[in-house]
């Protein structure tokens, strides 16, 4: 189409005028309603991404849209001079789902990259009170990609270019061993997701965060949890560290909260909260009125609707569908609620998404060999059954392509 671009298309508008930080976009979409978008060409896509674990309610819900319209209509922005009530119910509600009791504090930036600068800097201000200089994190973790939350993220391919990277930061395997052996009481801070989602959905060991939460305790190191794909409800507990019984000392939001609006924070318990004083952290935007009353109203939703309840069902109804379509491309499944991995027998992820988008179906590859579902926590009985038909579709399409491609592949597929 080349009505709003002039005499070219929009992909090669998107070419002409974005930022190359991206690869090439996939579609162009006018709108989206539940669990649903429709291309400029009207065409209706099932939505198994959700804006990558973001649109927690799905498009276009009728909270989402109210809390925009009717704060927008009163009040979207103060600075952080002052207070705002959306702001103050917002934080009070993050505190009593988080579980920090009255000690507990929130800083609200406006994406998950910013709730972990805010939690890289937190980790700093610990370790300068007590001498430590250490920062552990795991490999293949992801963290963002600003200078501060880059030196977290454990994928040297994303910080080549970019060296030198912030100092301090040590990645560690994953496995309890290695994180017995790295700890010492030169650690300020650990630096953990429960799921690796950018490393392919990948959960923590049996027992990891137990054990976390004991050495960090131990050794007088904060355990900060990234939660920004994985809270708001999306693992079927309204964040992820709650299935493992433990309290850590600071936990970043992001993604889900505001349902699409771009809103990140950090929780701090116990004594972490005291840690930032007057000066020592800021954003011109992080908090502001709108952003607060919208992920106010989508975690309201959230709850009055029973969704993280449904998050833990939906997903165990999705990972019974996949190994239902006995495809030999499908090795299993993993995660936890709406967050699950597909991992496949082949390195051929990018052409199952290409496959399921031509069925009608949006998903994604985390990497060569997985693919990550992360739909809305909305979906029910009737989205799992159209998903079930056209991710099989995809995934036979994908299939036939790769015995075409590779006739040996059908010998290991057999």
């Amino acid at each position: 189409m080349t009505d709003s671009f002039g005499s070219t298309t929009w992909q090669d508008a998107a070419g002409r005028d974005l930022v190359r930080s991206f690869g090439p976009r996939m579609a162009l979409f006018a709108r989206g309603s539940g669990a649903y978008l429709w291309d400029e060409d009207g065409r209706r896509y099932l939505d198994f991404l959700a804006g990558i674990a973001v649109n927690s309610l799905g498009h276009a819900h009728p909270a989402f849209v109210e809390a925009i319209a009717d704060q927008a209509a009163t009040l979207a922005h103060v600075s952080n001079y002052f207070a705002t009530k959306p702001q103050l119910e917002l934080a009070a509600r993050l505190k009593r789902l988080a579980g920090t009791g009255d000690s507990g504090r929130v800083y609200f930036g406006n994406s998950g990259a910013e709730a972990n600068e805010a939690a890289f800097k937190l980790a700093r201000l610990h370790g300068k009170d007590t001498g430590r200089t250490r920062i552990l994190t795991l490999e293949n973790a992801f963290h963002g990609r600003t200078m501060g939350t880059l030196a977290l993220t454990g994928k040297p391919a994303m910080q080549e270019s970019f060296l030198p990277m912030v100092p301090g930061v040590e990645h560690i395997p994953v496995s309890l061993e290695a994180l017995e052996e790295a700890m010492d009481d030169r650690v300020a801070a650990l630096f953990l997701e429960p799921i690796q989602g950018e490393a392919g959905v990948i959960p923590l060991p049996d027992g990891y965060l137990r054990a976390a939460r004991e050495l960090t305790e131990r050794h007088g190191a904060l355990l900060i949890i990234d939660e920004i794909q994985t809270g708001a409800g999306r693992t079927g507990a309204w964040f992820a560290y709650q299935h493992a019984g433990i309290t850590p000392d600071a936990i970043t939001v992001a993604k889900g909260i505001g349902g699409g609006f771009p809103i990140g924070a950090l929780i701090t318990f116990g004594a972490a909260s005291d840690l930032f004083y007057p000066g020592s952290h800021g954003s011109t935007f992080g908090g502001n009125a709108l952003g607060t009353a919208v992920a106010g109203a989508v975690l309201t939703e959230i709850e009055r609707a029973g969704l993280v309840r449904n998050a833990a069902l939906r997903g165990n109804q999705v990972r019974e569908a996949v190994a239902g379509i006995g495809s030999p491309l499908v090795e299993g499944t993993r995660g936890a609620g709406l967050l699950i991995g597909v991992g496949l027998a082949h390195p051929v992820a990018g052409a199952v998404v290409a496959a399921a988008q031509q069925h009608g179906l949006i998903v994604n590859a985390a990497n060569d060999s997985t693919i990550r579902l992360a739909p809305a926590l909305i979906i029910g009985d009737a989205e799992i059954a159209q998903f079930t038909e056209l991710f099989a579709a995809a995934l036979a399409t994908a299939s036939e392509a790769l015995l075409l491609d590779h006739p040996a592949a059908q010998e290991v597929s057999a």
